[in-house]
């Protein structure tokens, strides 16, 4: 049988045509090296970066260091049974997390897999978001002037937040930042009943980064004890799990609230704290072989915070008009906010409320350093009868502290000075406020109207909050119209002032009598 060449060809031709046609292309690495949850990798030619790679035995990793010949790769999970000369294999997939309102009410890892023991979490193939997201740009955002209520006197009065802001919360260890967190998730109770499904509920989220698990346990509990659990996320990622696991956790938790956010909702979500991610991520990128850079944290540690500070905002109402507001938390050492983190967080957001050790012991709580902290939104950010009852009252406050400095030194002091240092004891007074007992921004008003006006300086010291409870039982009880009033048209008026000095008048006379 004689084949002509051409034939031979044509053949060959089909085959090969055939055979192409049922190959898939799978890219498979080997591993070079493992240990401390980082692992080496060579032969991933086409790996990208973030990209979930599988080790098998149901261990997965992400692709951090893309070089020339190998690739560098934390690992989800423990290092233990992945061995060197172990196939690895690209997904195709960038990390990414479940999100949407299924999540509330339940406490997930940074992976967003439940580990409440609630069971799992119903997931669509449209719920799930890659954990790195473009922040949005200028005109996607609109200027920050809707408030968010944190129920805090001190803080809703003088560093008042607003929807879309990033406000950073700093101090010594056990100063109660995440007590402050705590209050201000409670307080958005009062936009939308509780209720996650209602468009008003601000939804909240809680990342708890390399923190006892003891400790989230007590914020779960306070947070369902006070029925703040039902509208709330929390992304836990304590200091047994693997340092990939904390540093990814605030990214994970980003993402489920940029998925509300972009669906017209507000979000508030709290990273507690930063430094604990910092160091978790100077962990991975010094195992990575990172270069180290300003006080042998790698360089890029300043890139790690922005890129998801920045995520925060308030989005136009052309894009929705949703919100993501980022409160942050930072520790420092003996008050150091000087250091590095401290310093390059300070940098990246609008404002800090700075909580002292040397206040929280004098019984001065929450430990607000008025002084020190501020809120670069200010004044738009709050309502307009809190904008004009508590305008003066920081420089009051600081004008008190240097008057309080100097009359430790003399007895002989004129009329004004007394005054003056009388109301700000009453109104210092008026600023301490028990954990977990937010207050309505309409009570609010009425008790600093009631202490900035000199109503309270002749009620004795010792009694100044007993006084405030009473008065605010008797306004809620007899005055609803009052409060109501506040609360519906936020406008501080001449008859509203009016009928508050009576009403403050009389109830004074009868409390003292």
């Amino acid at each position: 049988m004689d084949l002509k060449p051409s034939e031979v060809a044509s053949v060959l031709k089909a085959e090969i045509e055939g055979f192409q046609g049922g190959m898939h292309k799978s890219n498979v690495g080997t591993v070079l090296t493992v240990g401390d949850g980082v692992a080496r990798v060579h032969g991933l030619d086409d790996c990208m970066m973030s990209e979930l790679l599988d080790f098998g035995n149901g261990v997965q990793g992400v692709a951090l260091n893309l070089e020339e010949d190998n690739v560098g790769c934390v690992l989800l999970g423990s290092d233990s049974k992945v061995k060197e000369g172990d196939q690895v294999r690209t997904t195709g997939r960038i990390i990414s997390v479940p999100t949407g309102l299924q999540m509330c009410g339940r406490v997930v890892d940074a992976l967003g897999r439940a580990v409440d023991g609630k069971g799992d979490i119903p997931v669509g193939p449209d719920d799930l978001r890659p954990i790195e997201g473009r922040s949005p740009t200028v005109p996607e955002r609109e200027p920050v002037k809707q408030p968010l209520q944190t129920g805090i006197k001190g803080v809703d009065s003088m560093i008042p937040i607003g929807r879309g802001q990033r406000e950073l919360i700093i101090g010594d260890r056990q100063t109660g930042k995440t007590a402050l967190i705590i209050d201000t998730f409670i307080n958005q109770k009062l936009t939308g009943g509780g209720d996650p499904n209602n468009p008003e509920q601000v939804i909240c989220i809680y990342v708890a980064v390399g923190q006892k698990q003891s400790t989230v346990k007590a914020v779960v509990e306070k947070l369902e004890q006070y029925g703040a659990m039902p509208y709330t996320i929390v992304v836990s990622a304590p200091a047994s799990s693997e340092a990939s696991m904390q540093f990814l956790s605030c990214y994970a938790g980003a993402s489920m609230g940029e998925r509300l956010r972009d669906e017209g909702r507000h979000v508030v979500i709290a990273y507690d704290d930063l430094y604990k991610q910092a160091l978790a991520y100077r962990q991975v990128m010094l195992l990575l072989r990172r270069p180290p850079g300003r006080e042998a944290f790698p360089g890029d540690v300043f890139n790690l915070h922005s890129r998801l500070l920045e995520r925060a905002a308030k989005l136009s109402k052309a894009k929705g008009g949703g919100s993501m507001t980022a409160l942050p938390v930072v520790e420092t050492q003996e008050g150091d906010v000087s250091a590095y983190i401290p310093t390059n967080v300070i940098s990246i957001t609008d404002g800090q409320i700075f909580l002292e050790s040397s206040l929280f012991n004098a019984g001065q709580r929450p430990a607000v350093n008025a002084g020190i902290s501020v809120s670069r939104v200010g004044g738009s950010a709050q309502i307009p009868a809190m904008k004009k009852i508590a305008g003066g009252l920081r420089i009051q406050l600081a004008q008190f502290r240097e008057l309080a400095a100097f009359a430790q030194f003399g007895s002989d002091l004129d009329k004004a000075t007394q005054q003056a240092i009388t109301r700000g004891q009453r109104m210092t007074e008026l600023l301490k406020q028990p954990e977990f007992e937010p207050v309505p921004v309409e009570e609010q008003v009425v008790v600093l109207y009631a202490g900035s006006s000199g109503a309270l300086d002749e009620v004795p010291l010792n009694r100044v909050a007993e006084f405030e409870k009473k008065y605010l039982a008797h306004l809620r009880a007899n005055h609803a119209d009052v409060l109501a009033s506040i609360r519906n048209d936020k406008k501080w008026t001449d008859d509203l002032q009016k009928q508050c000095d009576q009403l403050c008048a009389a109830f004074k006379k009868e409390f003292l009598a």
